[in-house]
């Protein structure tokens, strides 16, 4: 008996959500009664689904003229219950294939797959741990009007700066409650919640651990995070800048290196210092971040979030808890001693922000590429290193055959023509600002 019906069986389900993240993140997949779901058989899927664009269209010439399933297959490690479904719902996160055993190399999943996959071949394990900023704001129905944050417990809608404050979290009680149940029997490993700077900004961190199953476990808490808001009349919203007056949100990645065979930190040396690997991860991330930003900022809106003294980065110089570069080093045990990442928006793809973090290093490590000198100062006052928007970002990615042998060509050329799909229908709209200022004043 396999452990999938085993599970399906004991928790007595009636429905399987089968489901594999797209490009933008979003759960694709089908639900089916759960004497329909085949954990031999699997799903079939068009393969055109995981390269739409988040308004729903399709780039040109990524895909075969003549539109052909792939062969979806679930991962038994992946099986977690639908908490808010009223009947006994499961959910299983699977992975693509082509017909003849393949794996179809630009599924998210395959992605970061692949990027794992050459660290075990040279012994090493990546451990990382995701923190995840997001807002609640009010309803919001009309998208022509700013979002507002929502009224709280004592009738009023927060204002002001609350960063850090008990109080502040404590009016959304509920809400969080919901969230905590709802991770709570998905098993996705949650641990701190705080209030960020911004008028109901909060942060909620993971616990470090593998990071395939990190990823799953944030593709699942967006979900989770939306759906217990709406349950209280609110929004959750993971857009990297969503109000023009508060800071952004961020996805910050902390990163460290295990030996496969004794568990050991490579990034420390026997005696505690950082080790040449340390080193050599820095120096990859900072030569290959700035040509992987539209992984990590990948939609016009993520870039008001990567601005000047906005508590966001604007290059990659490095230091030791340094929040003002978008590299820092937190002070830890050489056992713990881990690189944060401080370039993605929360509204990235946890997949791929993965796997882009994952593959600088690894370049880093491959090339023994070496580190600018630790910084000490403010890095605001620096110069930008990153291209300026989404645009330039694209080209940058598509043009680097060293990003491109890590992740896959394959990869690379599909998700620059989604991107610049999407930047070109963006580039069509015409937007409020210029009614207001240009309409009748050129």
């Amino acid at each position: 008996m396999s452990t999938l019906s085993d599970w399906l069986r004991e928790y007595r389900i009636t429905e399987v959500e089968c489901i594999t993240p797209d490009f933008t993140g979003i759960a694709r997949g089908k639900i089916v009664p759960r004497e329909k779901f085949s954990e031999d058989e699997g799903m079939r899927l068009p393969q055109v689904v995981l390269v739409q664009t988040v308004t729903g269209e399709y780039a040109e010439n990524i895909t075969p003229a003549t539109d052909p399933d792939m062969v979806l297959m679930p991962d038994p490690a992946s099986i977690r219950l639908v908490p808010w479904a009223k009947d006994p719902v499961a959910q299983v996160i699977h992975d693509c294939f082509y017909h003849d055993g393949r794996p179809v190399e630009i599924s998210p999943r395959y992605v970061l797959r692949r990027v794992l996959q050459l660290f075990e071949a040279r012994g090493l394990v990546p451990v990382v741990a995701p923190e995840m900023e997001f807002y609640i704001v009010d309803v919001n129905r009309d998208p022509d009007v700013p979002l507002q944050p929502p009224v709280g417990r004592t009738g009023r809608p927060e204002t002001g700066r609350k960063a850090y404050s008990i109080d502040a979290v404590n009016e959304y009680d509920d809400l969080f409650e919901d969230v905590y149940d709802y991770c709570d029997a998905q098993h996705l490993q949650i641990d701190t919640l705080i209030h960020e700077v911004g008028a109901c900004q909060m942060e909620i961190n993971f616990l470090h651990g593998n990071a395939l199953d990190l990823a799953d476990q944030v593709f699942l808490f967006k979900r989770t995070v939306r759906e217990a808001a709406i349950r209280h009349n609110m929004y959750a919203t993971f857009m990297a800048k969503p109000m023009e007056n508060e800071p952004g949100s961020a996805m910050h990645i902390h990163m460290s290196l295990v030996d496969k065979q004794t568990g050991a930190n490579v990034l420390s040396n026997d005696d505690g210092s950082p080790s040449p690997l340390f080193h050599h991860c820095i120096g990859g991330m900072q030569r290959y971040f700035p040509r992987l930003i539209a992984l990590f900022a990948p939609y016009v809106n993520s870039y008001r979030r990567l601005v000047r003294h906005t508590a966001a980065p604007i290059n990659v110089q490095w230091g030791f808890d340094n929040r003002t570069c978008g590299i820092r080093v937190p002070h830890s045990t050489p056992q713990a001693r881990r690189i944060e990442n401080r370039l993605p928006g929360v509204d990235c793809n946890p997949y791929l922000a993965l796997a882009g973090t994952l593959a600088a290093a690894y370049l880093g490590i491959v090339e023994q590429l070496d580190p600018t000198p630790a910084l000490s100062g403010n890095a605001y006052g620096l110069p930008f290193a990153f291209p300026h928007g989404l645009d330039d970002a694209i080209d940058t990615l598509g043009r680097d055959p060293a990003i491109a042998g890590v992740l896959g060509a394959e990869f690379i050329a599909a998700y620059c023509a989604v991107k610049q799909a999407e930047y070109l229908e963006y580039a069509r709209v015409i937007s409020p600002w210029e009614r207001r200022h240009l309409l009748l004043h050129v």
